[in-house]
This record gives C-alpha cells, sequence and structure tokens, in this order.
C-alpha cells in the first residue's frame, strides 16, 4: 500500500454558525473530542478481510514489520495506513461488543454486529458541513460496522475514517474541532449504513437520534458512531452525545441512550483498535500480552 503525502495544508474551510441550540443542563460537563495520546490509534481492515473467511485470524507480527516509528512521527503514520492489511475482521469489528457502565445511570450496555460494509470511499457518508469540516485530511479508506443493542431496540453505525493528512494536518483539524466544539453543533452529523433483514433496515439519515466523532491528533484516523432506533421511527431532532448524556437531559435521544450508545460503542472500539495497532507497530512490547490473550 502507497502513501500518497497530503498537499500541502490549505486554510480550513469556513463552517457557517450553527443555529442556537439549548444549553446542556447546569452543571453538566462539557464533552471535548475524543483525542487519544500518542499511541491513541484505529486499526483499518483490507478489503480481503471484510468477507469473513480470516475471521478470529491471529495478528502477523511476523519480521516484515519495520522498526517501531516515534509516536505522531511522518513514520508512524505510514506503517499506521497499512495495518489493515493484516488486521482481521473481527479485531476490527467484534461481533460482540461490552460496554460495562456505558449506559445511562452506569447500567452496563451490549451490542452485537449486525452487519460490516465493505471499505470505500466517503462520498455520501457525511452530512454537506461535517464533510467540508473532514475534507482538509482528506479520505484514503472508510470502513464501517452496524450494530444493534441486546434488545434490538437500537441500532448504531460505528464508522473509521483513514485518512491522506500528515502529522500537522491532524493536529489541525482536531484543535479545529476541539477549539470550535464542533461536537456540540447539531448539523455536522455522519450517516449511518442500513443492512436489510436486520434490526438496521430502516436505518436512514432521518432515524439519526445521536452521534460522537472522535479526532486522533496523533494519527491519520477519525472515529465516529452514529445511533438511532431499530423500528425506523424518524426524530425530528438530533442530538448530540455530549448533550444527549448530560444528567438531566430529557429529550427523546437522551431518555432511550443513544447518546450512551454513540459514545460507548465509539470508546468501546476505539480503545480495541488502540491495542491492536499498538502491537503492530510496537510488536516487541506486546509480545507477551498477545501470548496470553
Amino acid at each position: 500500500m502507497t502513501v500518497t503525502p497530503a498537499p500541502a495544508a490549505a486554510p480550513p474551510p469556513r463552517v457557517p454558525p450553527a443555529a442556537p441550540t439549548p444549553s446542556p443542563p447546569q452543571g453538566a460537563p462539557r464533552r471535548t473530542a475524543g483525542v487519544r495520546g500518542a499511541v491513541a490509534v484505529c486499526v483499518v481492515l483490507g478489503l480481503g478481510l471484510i468477507g469473513g473467511s480470516v475471521a478470529g485470524a491471529v495478528l502477523n507480527h511476523g519480521p516484515h514489520h519495520a522498526p517501531p516509528a516515534a509516536p505522531g512521527s511522518a513514520a508512524e503514520f505510514g506503517q499506521a495506513r497499512q495495518v489493515w492489511h493484516s488486521a482481521p475482521v473481527d479485531t476490527l469489528f467484534p461481533p460482540t461488543v461490552s460496554g460495562k457502565g456505558a449506559g445511562p445511570g452506569g447500567s452496563d450496555r451490549s451490542w452485537t454486529r449486525i452487519g460490516v460494509a465493505a471499505p470505500g470511499g466517503c462520498t455520501g457518508a457525511f452530512d454537506p458541513l461535517l464533510d467540508q469540516v473532514l475534507a482538509p485530511a482528506g479520505c484514503q479508506r472508510l470502513l464501517r460496522a452496524t450494530y444493534a443493542d441486546s434488545t434490538s431496540t437500537t441500532v448504531t453505525t460505528v464508522g473509521l475514517l483513514v485518512t491522506a493528512a500528515e502529522p500537522s494536518g491532524m493536529q489541525a483539524l482536531s484543535r479545529r474541532w476541539t477549539g470550535e466544539h464542533l461536537g456540540d453543533r447539531t448539523d455536522l452529523i455522519p450517516r449511518p449504513v442500513a443492512f436489510p433483514g436486520t434490526p438496521a433496515a430502516r436505518f436512514g439519515a432521518s432515524q439519526r437520534g445521536s452521534w460522537d466523532v472522535q479526532i486522533s491528533a496523533d494519527l491519520p484516523f477519525v472515529v465516529y458512531a452514529v445511533s438511532g432506533f431499530a423500528d425506523g421511527r424518524a426524530i425530528p431532532s438530533p442530538q448530540p452525545a455530549a448533550l444527549a448524556t448530560a444528567a438531566g437531559a430529557t429529550t427523546a435521544p437522551a431518555q432511550a441512550g443513544l447518546g450512551h450508545d454513540a459514545t460507548g460503542l465509539a470508546k468501546a472500539i476505539d480503545e480495541r483498535l488502540t491495542a491492536t495497532v499498538d502491537a503492530e507497530l510496537h510488536p516487541t512490547s506486546t509480545a507477551g500480552t498477545e501470548k496470553h490473550r
């Protein structure tokens, strides 16, 4: 896989001011962008693995891997972009995901994978303004899977965007997302992926209830999750997870736990992927851990 350096950074596109939105309840914490540290990374999946023929395969830590690069370096950006060649689908999007304390009121949450989309581009994956915000980072590959909660009442699409940006580009995007509180806006929403014959068969743009977008400042990845109801009901006022999970929130997305679905799944997948990519980039330091999994 050849990594093509991103073109020289251009001024980020101007996003129109958001319409006024209700403030979160008094005392509710503001959620910032989910930016990870030096090893906060996501793993991406090869087209050949989507079919599931290698589900459950062991990660390949053979001698062909290049020596580990310094965290956040241009070399590590290139190495991370190639992890999808060896990671099996069940590592990227596990068949089941458990979130201890990830639901409303600290309740446990679990989700089951109901479909994995073929890797592709970003056309049509985001609402126009979100697409405009992410455009400077480029889109090298987009990977998505959809999950249902344990009762098949809610559905959530998780996305992994592999950007074409270099370190400076991702740092700029992360600073902008956090500094302008773009995660709290109601007009920067990812789009879901529906799968016929599953609880997500009617999961479209009008069914979106809550979402969470996380930008990595150290590696070329964006992780997001968008949730809705499995019965196909439209939600006229979707709410970002930062507000839908705030204490005292009474909107439909908040009461149904859709914000918790989005944040819980994005966090669980991101943490699992962080460990996988770290094992790929630093096999010596993680070899002992892999043997006992």
